[in-house]
């Protein structure tokens, strides 16, 4: 019997599920695509926070995007996005963290208060606009002198898997000016130009608006 596909629960724009996507690209995993709209009620069954994205593998339900592309690590090591270099690994941690604790979280909440009415828009957006540059002063600080195509060698890796979406996010959705980031400039440049990259765009997934 034919090993059945895990199941992506993910959403077009949601920067973490693009995280999620990209690393299945890499590691050549087929999986199924479900989409799960903001207000599904049936989705909490599935993921009791209800944030996208989460992954059904067989007996295996995870949630949150870097518990579950830790979990493809470990079952896919083949094409490994962590490098075994104790320094490089924790370089690719901390980057990683940086964005899924400190930037896009609080960006969110930034809309969120929009949405809610509690926010003007340009108010929103100078929040928002300030969380990520702190983020990616930060990354920029961490990545000081590095001249390898990508943000923690010449391969990719777990760093570059969270800092696509995130500068994606910031170019297309909230008027980011990357040039003020030099490094990161340069590496988002080479990650759309990588198949698992751009297969994976919100833009590009079967939920995403067509116009």
């Amino acid at each position: 019997m034919a090993a059945t596909k895990p199941v992506l629960y993910s959403a077009w724009m949601s920067s973490c599920s693009y995280r999620v996507r990209i690393a299945l690209n890499l590691k050549g995993v087929e999986y199924e695509y479900r989409a799960v709209a903001w207000n599904d009620p049936d989705y909490e069954k599935i993921n009791p926070i209800k944030y996208v994205p989460a992954l059904q593998d067989g007996d295996v339900l995870v949630s949150d995007s870097l518990a579950i592309i830790l979990y493809l690590e470990d079952k896919y090591p083949q094409r490994p996005i962590l490098p075994q270099d104790l320094k490089k690994k924790a370089l690719n941690l901390q980057i990683a963290n940086i964005v899924c604790s400190s930037i896009q979280p609080l960006q969110c909440y930034a809309v969120v208060g929009l949405v809610n009415g509690k926010l003007g828009s340009n108010e929103s957006l100078q929040i928002v606009h300030h969380y990520i540059d702190k983020g990616f002063r930060a990354i920029e600080k961490l990545l000081e002198g590095c001249d390898s195509e990508f943000a923690t060698g010449d391969e990719v890796q777990l760093a570059d898997v969270f800092l696509a979406p995130q500068i994606h996010a910031g170019v297309t959705r909230f008027q980011t000016d990357m040039s003020k980031y030099p490094h990161l400039e340069r590496f988002y440049k080479a990650y759309m130009k990588i198949p698992a990259f751009q297969v994976t765009c919100p833009e590009n997934q079967p939920d995403a608006p067509s116009s």
